[in-house]
């Protein structure tokens, strides 16, 4: 009778054993799969904030360009704009000479107008002619400012 004995107790021991080794090896799985979780969660929020400086850095420099650029916008309308005001003053001056010296032709023609009527006539439709073109500019330049 010995013999069946030992027999369960080699069976009860073996049972044993393989129960513990089915729990080791329930604990070394259950722990690898927790370290995967880990590494796989580590990566996704590594890839999301890598993601987010990428996104943050082309903001920046999308952001430098385009002041850039409107600076070299806004300079190059200013310049536009001043020779323009410029050339306006420049023609307005020439035209109020030109005027001036009408009008100094039209007071000595209208002294010296007893027979020559139609040459006073005609300075004097020039002479409007001229102040129609200086408003006309007067209101250019108005619009220009």
């Amino acid at each position: 009778m010995n013999m069946p004995l030992e027999t369960s107790a080699a069976k009860e021991e073996w049972g044993r054993a393989a129960a513990q080794a089915s729990r080791t090896r329930r604990r070394q799985l259950l722990l690898l799969t927790a370290v995967w979780l880990l590494l796989v969660g580590a990566g996704i929020a590594g890839a999301a904030a890598y993601t987010q400086h990428l996104k943050a850095q082309l903001t920046r420099d999308l952001a430098s360009q385009t002041e850039t650029q409107l600076k070299a916008v806004r300079q190059q309308y200013e310049q536009q704009l001043n020779q323009l005001n410029d050339q306006m003053k420049a023609s307005m001056a020439e035209l109020e000479s030109r005027v001036d010296s009408l009008s100094e032709l039209l007071a000595f023609a209208k002294d010296n107008a007893n027979s020559s009527t139609d040459n006073s006539n005609k300075l004097y439709t020039q002479l409007t002619d001229v102040k129609k073109q200086l408003e006309e500019l007067k209101k250019n330049l108005d619009v220009l400012k």
